[in-house]
């Protein structure tokens, strides 16, 4: 088994200080895929970056303290690249990681934002990752997309759909898109093996949300259809804190 979680750390520095070199040892996963790093490689002390065995890759945005991908892995993958689209290669929005047996996109969905300020954006960006995955699987591999993909699917996926149908993250053109990614032949594992379970990945830091659990479900991973049945088990661990998201976990054979 293979043992993949993801997690919006929300700034790596301050999860250090949250306890996330402990919680990475307790939990082992094989792969872990980290969003909005907000860190530069240079900023972070070797002992971070070869905690446990791990082997450390790091995608940052241009602008600093902003975004960023990164991965943590206990076995060198093939390669480590990104999405090769300059608008989002700039926010170190994706890494393409390869492994003989699959590849893993570790993606930072952006926030659409109030107002829909950017929506086009964010849009772009899914069509974008659709269309790149899609071509990976007719290249006959096996993709997993994992991370912050900032868009509560269906209404079961958050506490307040009714009031939250023009917030950033459940307007319906995201949403849309969303089913679109899974219509192209995708699925949302968390979904596939859980498909009545009422679970977050997300709380605001307002209004006590999380100790209220008026949360979202927003993190995901999902593969092509052909790749579903070795996933063998989906979670999401909210008892971790440290970040405003918790992690996100599948196991595949």
């Amino acid at each position: 088994m293979t043992k993949i979680i993801s997690w919006n750390v929300n700034g790596l520095r301050a999860a250090l200080k949250n306890g996330f070199l402990g919680w990475l040892e307790a939990a082992r996963p094989d792969i872990l895929c980290i969003q909005e790093s907000r860190v530069l490689p240079e900023e972070l002390d070797d002992s971070v970056k070869t905690a446990f065995g791990y082997r450390t890759h790091w995608n940052p945005a241009q602008k600093k303290g902003y975004s960023g991908t990164a991965l943590f892995t206990l076995r060198e993958p093939v390669s480590v690249t990104t999405l090769g689209a300059p608008a989002f290669d700039a926010e170190g929005r994706m890494q393409v990681i390869e492994f003989p047996e699959f590849t893993i996109l570790n993606g930072y969905w952006p926030n659409s934002q109030s107002e829909r300020a950017r929506l086009p954006y964010k849009l772009d960006w899914c069509d974008a990752v659709t269309k790149f995955a899609a071509g990976l699987v007719k290249k006959k591999r096996n993709v997993l997309l994992c991370g912050d993909f900032n868009i509560a699917h269906r209404e079961m996926d958050l506490a307040r759909p009714k009031e939250n149908e023009n917030n950033a993250g459940y307007y319906i053109e995201e949403r849309e898109a969303m089913g679109r990614f899974l219509d192209a032949g995708f699925a949302d594992t968390f979904r596939s093996l859980h498909p009545d379970k009422v679970q977050y990945s997300w709380w605001s830091y307002r209004m006590a949300a999380r100790a209220r659990n008026i949360g979202w479900r927003i993190d995901y991973h999902c593969v092509n259809n052909g790749f579903l049945p070795r996933v063998k088990a989906a979670w999401i661990d909210d008892t971790v804190t440290g970040s405003d998201h918790c992690p996100v976990g599948v196991e595949i054979e």
